[in-house]
């Protein structure tokens, strides 16, 4: 489905949109300010479920982001555990959307889907560090062509109850090609392997399948910023 201005609508939020435009007719029946509002929630409900081509960098050294939004933190930690890695803290890059940003993920680069686990949990707000470790995800384990393995992790954020996921294991993807999403507000992680840099910093937007959040195999420090 195409929506003006040459917008890609995900087929998945077609329900949501025609419940949205419903609802609003009733609105209209009951009062006019109501009916108006209800316009103004099925175009945020239609922009939510946009799905916009991007231009993916190609170079496989690259990271790039899985997700539009801000960058909430760069820390390390122990990937998931239920992903079957080993529990050796790695560098993690979280990437913070909001009910306003594009939920489609991107893989963040040429990769194959070593293992795929889903683990139930609670719905904290996504910018919370605790989430990654109490909320439901849906984790991928991916593997480059020249062996190194990543972590990207789908977290449900305060108001997202489903996260969808379309990588299956052992189906190989090219950066920045769509591999699910989440409704309605969350988180992705990306853990990467020992000797990447990372080159974004927290409070820095990003988008999904173009902005580099990292290099691998680079001898030089991660990349400091500051606000001006």
């Amino acid at each position: 489905m195409q929506a003006p201005l040459n917008i890609k609508i995900r087929n998945e939020g077609l329900p949501f949109i025609a419940i949205f435009a419903v609802v609003t007719l009733l609105l209209f029946a009951i009062a006019q300010p109501l009916g108006w509002l209800g316009v103004a929630l099925t175009v945020w409900c239609t922009c939510f479920f946009r799905d916009p081509d991007r231009i993916t960098p190609l170079d496989g050294g690259l990271v790039i982001s899985p997700a539009d939004g801000v960058i909430q933190q760069v820390t390390e930690a122990p990937p998931p555990s239920e992903l079957g890695m080993a529990e050796t803290p790695l560098k993690r890059v979280s990437v913070f959307m909001n009910v306003f940003d594009c939920h489609v993920n991107r893989m963040p680069l040429d990769a194959e889907i070593v293992a795929s686990a889903y683990r139930p949990g609670k719905f904290v707000n996504a910018s919370f560090d605790k989430a990654s470790i109490d909320n439901e995800r849906r984790a991928l384990r991916i593997r480059t062509p020249d062996g190194k393995e990543l972590a990207v992790v789908q977290i449900a954020g305060l108001v997202a109850r489903r996260i969808l996921s379309w990588a299956l294991e052992g189906q190989s993807m090219r950066a920045g090609e769509r591999f699910g999403m989440i409704r309605f507000g969350s988180r992705v992680d990306v853990y990467l392997p020992p000797g990447a840099r990372v080159l974004v910093v927290p409070g820095q937007r990003a988008v999904a399948g173009e902005t580099v959040l990292a290099r691998l195999d680079s001898d030089r420090l991660d990349r400091m910023g500051e606000a001006r």
